[in-house]
């Protein structure tokens, strides 16, 4: 099982270029996914779908992800809307009012969380939130499952971008997944950079953006004295993969950028792969 996942397009950042800088990136992005070998059974996106919460920007990427040869499911980020994005897509799996939904994946759950607070940059999951949760994870308690939503409820060292460990809408969430031994990984987006942590005993992972990358520092950061430092960077579009091998998630991070092949499989590497492979374990 594969699953590939992206997060934080932010389409309509420049809303009257037909040639939009994110665009152009998010279609690079969904290109290698769709020649990659093997191709991902799904496609995760995770948030911060456009810049401005616009109906035409949902619309944008409507056409963006039409023709994939894969399911593409969506969660929203706190650039979104929710009235405009039902709009577009009207079959959206709504709870409500929050774009809360399980999908079955072979011998995966995924529960979809909504983390939206309209007009908040942080998270947010409220009591009718976590009421949700609490009865999907009670439901099918042997089924490995895996939590995707936008915002990371973990500190990441990023001082302008961090989660407060402190906040409301942390605590309620931790108490959903406390002793939920088959909750086994976090996927989430919003940092725009690729992180791995460990919170409530499972693993989350934080995808790279689509869109420009947010700058690596780990400095403080003093909202009353702008001190210059790199903030936004245009490294490569990013993107994760999520490989369940039957027994664990393991997850890997790529970028849709052309790289010089300094070695490839032929008779000068055949030797190698032949010594490493004799190395394991006879089945």
């Amino acid at each position: 099982m594969l699953i590939a996942q992206i997060t934080d397009i932010h389409l309509g950042f420049d809303p009257d270029n037909p040639r939009e800088f994110n665009r152009i990136r998010l279609d690079r992005t969904l290109a290698q996914l769709v020649h990659m070998e093997p191709r991902p059974d799904l496609l995760l996106a995770t948030g911060d779908l456009v810049d401005r919460g616009d109906e035409k920007s949902y619309r944008h990427l409507k056409d963006a992800f039409s023709g994939l040869p894969f399911p593409v499911h969506m969660c929203l980020g706190n650039h979104d809307s929710r009235a405009n994005f039902r709009k577009v897509f009207a079959g959206a799996n709504f709870h409500g009012d929050h774009l809360q939904y399980e999908i079955a994946v072979g011998p995966l759950r995924l529960l979809v969380l909504d983390t939206l607070e309209e007009g908040r940059h942080g998270g947010a999951f409220d009591d009718v939130r976590a009421e949700w949760l609490n009865t999907r994870l009670s439901e099918k308690i042997d089924m490995p499952t895996i939590i995707v939503q936008h915002h990371p409820p973990v500190e990441v060292g990023i001082a302008w971008m961090n989660t407060d460990p402190r906040e409301p809408w942390v605590a309620r969430l931790a108490a959903c997944l406390q002793g939920r031994d088959n909750v086994i990984a976090m996927l989430c987006g919003h940092v725009h950079r690729p992180i791995m942590s460990h919170w409530q005993g499972m693993a989350i992972s934080i995808c790279p953006a689509t869109a420009p990358q947010v700058a690596l520092n780990l400095n403080t950061i003093d909202p009353a004295n702008p001190d210059n430092r790199d903030m936004i960077i245009a490294d490569p579009p990013g993107y994760a993969l999520h490989w369940w091998n039957g027994r664990e998630l393991v997850s890997h991070f790529g970028a849709a950028e052309e790289n010089e092949t300094l070695a490839r499989y032929d008779e000068r590497m055949q030797l190698l792969v032949s010594r490493l492979v004799a190395e394991r374990p006879k089945s």
